[in-house]
Formats: C-alpha cells, sequence, structure tokens
C-alpha cells in the first residue's frame, strides 16, 4: 500500500507509523520537518500544511491507497483536504477525539453510536464539527472517510491531569514529595492506552474498505481510578504521591485549558467498549498494562536531562490551586 500521513512524528503517530514500516507499507510523512524524530524507511514530503498552494503542488501528481490526516483540528482543514484528494485517495483517516462523546455520559459504557456532544471542550467542539463535514461528504459525494476517535493515549507524553504531557514539572514534584492534586475524590473510571497497542488497532483499519463509513475508537481494556494513575506514575518514580482531591470545578476554574480537559473529557467514569474495533482488526488486543508501560515513557524521558522539563508557570499553579482549596476548607470550619 501507498500511505500519507500528514504528521506522523507525535506521540501517537511515530508508532503506528514504525509498524506500518515493519509491515512493508510504502509510507511517506507530509512533514515541515521541525520534529527531530527519525523513522528508518519513510519517504518525507517537506511542505507546510497551513500553505495550500505548497501543498498542491507537492502532492499534485501523487494517488494514494490511504491518506491519514493527524493534524486536522477545524472545518478548514477538512475542507482543504477534500480538495486536496477528492479522487486522489481510497481511504481517508480522520484523527478524531474520543472527547467528542456525550458529556456529561447518560450512560458509562461508550461505544461507537453514544452520542457526539461536549459543551464545555472548545477542542472537542471542533472535532465534532469536522466529523460532520466528512460524513456529509460521505453522503454526498461518497468521500472515503474513516473516522478514528483516540482517548488518552501516551508513549512519549505523561498522561496526567495537569504538569505532564511535554513537561517533567508533576514527575518532579512526585520526587520531591511536593503536593498534586486529583480531580473529584479520584475514584473515576478512566483508560489510558499504550500508543503502540493503538497502532495495532490502526493499522488494522488501513486499506480495509469495509471500514468507509465507520467511526471507530481503539483504546485499552484496562480500568483504572484515577486514584491508581497516580499511584502507578509515583510508583514508576520509586514514591508515594501525595494527592490532594480537589473537585474538578473548583480545578477548572484556573484556566480555559484545565476546564475543557476536565469537564469536558477527564472527570467523568467512562467505560470504552472496544467490540466494533475487535470486530474489524480481529487481530487487536491491548496488552501493554499502564503500571508497565508508564515506567517506559519515564525511562525515557530520563535518558535525556533535556525532556526534563519543569514549567515554572506550572509549578506556581500546583501551588496556588492547593492552596486556596486548602484555605477555602479551613474557613469552611
Amino acid at each position: 500500500m501507498k500511505v500519507l500521513f500528514i504528521g506522523g512524528t507525535g506521540n501517537i503517530s511515530t508508532s503506528v507509523s514504525k509498524l506500518c514500516i515493519q509491515n512493508g507499507i510504502e509510507l511517506f510523512l507530509l512533514t515541515r520537518g521541525t520534529k527531530n524524530v527519525t523513522i528508518p524507511g519513510v519517504k518525507i514530503i517537506t511542505a507546510d500544511y497551513k500553505n495550500y498552494d505548497e501543498l498542491n503542488y507537492k502532492l499534485k501528481n501523487y494517488k494514494w491507497d490511504v491518506v491519514v490526516n493527524w493534524i486536522a483540528f477545524e472545518t478548514n482543514d477538512i475542507e482543504k483536504d477534500l480538495d486536496l484528494f477528492r479522487s486522489k485517495t481510497n481511504q481517508y483517516i480522520f484523527i478524531s477525539s474520543a472527547s467528542v462523546y456525550q458529556k456529561p455520559p447518560k450512560h458509562p459504557i461508550i461505544t461507537e453510536s453514544t452520542p457526539l456532544f461536549n459543551p464545555y471542550w472548545l477542542y472537542s467542539q471542533h472535532k465534532i464539527k469536522c466529523e460532520e463535514r466528512l460524513n456529509r461528504a460521505y453522503q454526498e459525494e461518497n468521500f472515503p472517510v474513516t473516522i478514528v476517535r483516540p482517548s488518552l493515549t501516551y508513549d512519549t507524553v505523561i498522561p496526567v491531569i495537569f504538569g505532564g504531557w511535554t513537561e517533567y514539572t508533576v514527575i518532579e514534584r512526585i520526587k520531591k514529595g511536593k503536593k498534586i492534586f486529583v480531580h473529584g475524590d479520584g475514584s473515576s473510571l478512566w483508560t489510558i492506552t499504550h500508543a503502540e497497542d493503538f497502532a495495532k488497532g490502526f493499522y488494522g483499519l488501513q486499506g480495509h474498505q469495509q471500514a468507509i463509513g465507520h467511526s471507530f475508537h481503539i483504546t485499552s481494556d484496562e480500568l483504572l481510578t484515577w486514584n491508581q494513575i497516580y499511584q502507578s506514575v509515583a510508583a514508576a518514580v520509586g514514591v508515594e504521591a501525595n494527592i490532594v482531591h480537589i473537585p474538578s470545578d473548583f480545578i477548572g476554574g484556573y484556566s480555559e485549558r484545565l476546564y475543557g480537559s476536565l469537564l469536558g473529557d477527564k472527570s467523568w467514569s467512562v467505560i470504552f467498549d472496544n467490540s466494533k474495533i475487535k470486530r474489524f482488526v480481529p487481530d487487536f488486543v491491548a496488552s501493554i498494562p499502564f503500571n508497565k508501560g508508564i515506567k517506559k515513557t519515564l525511562d525515557w524521558f530520563e535518558a535525556d536531562p533535556n525532556r526534563q522539563i519543569v514549567n515554572e508557570e506550572s509549578d506556581q499553579l500546583f501551588n496556588k490551586i492547593i492552596d486556596d482549596y486548602e484555605s477555602l476548607l479551613i474557613k469552611k470550619k
């Protein structure tokens, strides 16, 4: 297969790119070339995705079996891709987000038919609009779309609520015994998926003609409370976490990003039903438990001091949120 990834060197997509190369796919990455990620065997098309004229010039002589857009976030990205790839690909895969599912959920078990509705998070609202536009293109002109909705997926990022992702701030605080916060009482259920597991499910959808017109989420089946998630992170560091439990809406009041990520996603208990991806890709199984995967991730961070970024603003916001909340509790007594 001849496959184009728009992106392909990110936290999730790098594992997929590597799996494609291992299985003999002719993989092209459209990239600006600014990331220091090398994937032997890929072919690079250097272009700025935001520059339509440059894209059209660089891609006009290609036809693809599969095009995957890892970095489309708004409907203008979708309109651009529709113009670029009409009649030039047998399948177009859009990377959406599992945060598009109904919030608050009316039922904790999430399937692909769960309504798409998120009044809390602009990011999710944009993704919903992208899906709606692509489904209209499928219905009106048979544009060959498949939609994939990752949930919290990690490899080279630290998958926690705050002070993680590409930062090392939360880890530094845990190491020093400083307080960190966990939303609610920490008992809500969540699923965290390693990118290598996600890649196995995603790989099987590429070139799968019966997947056209369908949407899929691809997650682990492991269910953890947020207390267990943070305890696993701390155990990977070799210490215990000093956790303060704070209501989600209190935390969310300190930044739009925290509000959207919590109220629009992670504060609710959800259980992802992966029956559909397993039906279409029978070999898919998520096999990396979080307590092992996070140790691998932290080993990656600690292999290079340049990756261990402690953000002073994040550190101070940790202190402010915790101090404000604890002061409020004292006043109420």
